[in-house]
Formats: C-alpha cells, structure tokens, sequence
C-alpha cells in the first residue's frame, strides 16, 4: 500500500469537523476515527463513528487498519500517532502543520492512499482526546474543494450577484428590528449554500431576506475583526470595526498628520494588519462591506486599489 503524508491546506482544514448530511453526501465522507493516548500518553484507544455507512467497506476497512498502524508504528509517518510525546515531537518539526481550531491550537496532516483521503486533526495535551481522523473517497473530496474554490454567490432575488465569499467564511444578517446574526456559511454546489444550520438555494436565501426586510453583508475572513487609521482630511486617528458603517474617535493624538499615520502604522503592525486591510477596512466602512473595494485581494502592499475591469457599482455583477 502505498501511502503519504502532508500538513492539511487551509481549506482542508474545515474537513476535519463534523458536516451537515449535505456536505457529507458531497465529500464522499465514510465516518472517524475518535482516540486518544490515556493518562500517562503511551496507551491508544480509540471509537470509530459511521458517517455513511455504505462506504464503509471491506476494502476500506483493512486499509484503515493499515493506515492507524502505519502512523502508530512506521517513523516515516512520525510516528505521529506512537503517543502524546511522539505526537508533540512530530507536530513541532511540522510548523506548516498548526492551524487555530475551533476550542484551541491543533495540527492537520493529510494522508492520501490510492483511493481515500485520511483528515487527521492533533492535539497533543492530556485531557482532550488526541485525534480526529476524518475519512473520505478522495476523488469526491477533491471534486468538492475543486467546486468549492469558485465561492459562494449571495445574490438579489432577481439573480443579480452582490458578492462572494470564500467556503467558511461569515456573513452578517441585519433584521428589521436592528438584531444582527453573524453566520458561518459553506458551499455545497453552485446554486445550494448552508447558511449556519440552514440549507437554501441561492434565490431562496435571497428572497427570505428580501420579505423581512433584512440586510446580508460578508464578513471575510481576510479582513481583520478592527484596525487603525487617519481621516483624509485632518488626520485625525481612528478606529474602525468589520461589519460596521463609519468609524470610532480616539484620543490618539501626536500633534501632526505624519506622526499620526506613523502612530497608525505601528498599531496596526502589532495587530497584524497590512496596508491592503487597512484600505479594504476604510472602503467597506464607508462605501459598504459588501462592494470590491472592501476585499483586501484588491490593493497592492501599499494599500493602493488595483486596477480592474470591472466596474463595482455595489452590486458586484
């Protein structure tokens, strides 16, 4: 059996987690893996759960026995699961690896064997369990992410697109009465999107928010949750939040134009922003979070506004 190992890519990460019955009848999902290594991290016990039973066949079910004593036993896989010590070595020497899970930082590796793909999500501290393997047919898996990279449509009852956002990414919904939802949502084809716990065609979706009288913008996940700025005309520092319209004051004052831009660039840096989300931010707080202007992929490193040939008038054609 010939098998290999790599650190999972961002948008595998996701995969690693539990899905609705509409993404695992689109990913080819056979079911998990659940183990950890006991108290004193040198024990192995572990609890399989059916996803779509069907899938599980014999085939695949001697191959996930080989697979598990492959990556317990054979040090050219880690051994990543021989016990929590090994495991912690192993995921340290993979720093491509780490990746920011749902509770706490946690390691992804993909293993691929001819036919399917094993999802392994790590965690090497006592008192959790230590791993997840998700299984699926590989072919169906990549299919989806393949289809998936196109992103998700939100668009007006009319089928008129106002946006896209990457598979995971959130939106926010804004009701009538003022409440707002923040919601992750995930591809399932062209026109179907989970939206949270929902599942809708793309026009569906559209026309529910139409008849309550509620707003939908993105929340991408490239932008970041507030950064820092200046105001064109005075200077003036300021702060601003995803998802909201205009911006805070702040006391933040150095006496000049250059050194309050100087004072944003330092914040900003310690907060991990870059010039291209500092621009994406200011656009989307002023002209709305749901036109092109308030996705960083649209500026240089400058923060300067890349030339496009399309024209956004707000409803992203």
């Amino acid at each position: 059996m010939e098998m290999t190992i790599r650190p999972l890519l961002a948008e595998e990460q996701k995969y690693t987690y539990g899905q609705s019955s509409q993404l695992t009848s689109q990913t080819g999902t056979i079911g998990y893996l659940r183990g950890d290594f006991d108290r004193d991290g040198d024990g192995f016990y572990s609890t399989w759960f059916d996803e779509v039973e069907r899938r599980k066949t014999d085939v695949f079910k001697g191959e996930l026995d080989k697979v598990i004593n492959a990556l317990r036993f054979d040090s050219q896989y880690g051994p990543v699961l021989a016990g929590r010590k090994e495991m912690r070595d192993y995921v340290r020497s993979q720093p491509d690896s780490v990746f920011q899970g749902n509770r706490t930082t946690e390691y992804g590796f993909r293993v691929d064997t001819a036919d399917y793909a094993y999802l392994l999500r790590c965690n090497p501290q006592k008192g959790d369990y230590n791993f997840y393997c998700y299984c699926y047919e590989s072919k169906w898996l990549d299919r989806h992410m393949q289809n998936a990279r196109n992103s998700i449509r939100f668009i007006t009852p009319d089928y008129k697109e106002k946006f896209r956002i990457p598979d995971g990414d959130k939106i926010r919904i804004k009701h009538s009465d003022g409440e707002t939802r923040d919601l992750t949502c995930r591809f399932i084809d062209e026109c179907h999107v989970e939206v949270g716990s929902g599942f809708y065609h793309i026009c569906e979706f559209a026309e529910i928010m139409a008849r309550n009288g509620s707003s939908v913008i993105p929340l991408r996940s490239s932008l970041p949750e507030r950064c820092y700025s200046t105001l064109a005309g005075t200077g003036e520092v300021i702060q601003i939040k995803k998802g909201e319209s205009g911006y805070y004051k702040t006391d933040l004052d150095m006496g000049d134009k250059a050194k309050n831009r100087a004072l944003v660039e330092e914040y900003n840096q310690k907060l991990g922003v870059t010039r291209a989300q500092e621009s994406a931010m200011q656009a989307g707080s002023m002209f709305g979070w749901h036109t092109l202007a308030a996705d960083p992929k649209n500026y240089d490193e400058t923060g300067r506004l890349l030339k496009s040939k399309q024209k956004d008038r707000g409803d992203s054609r």
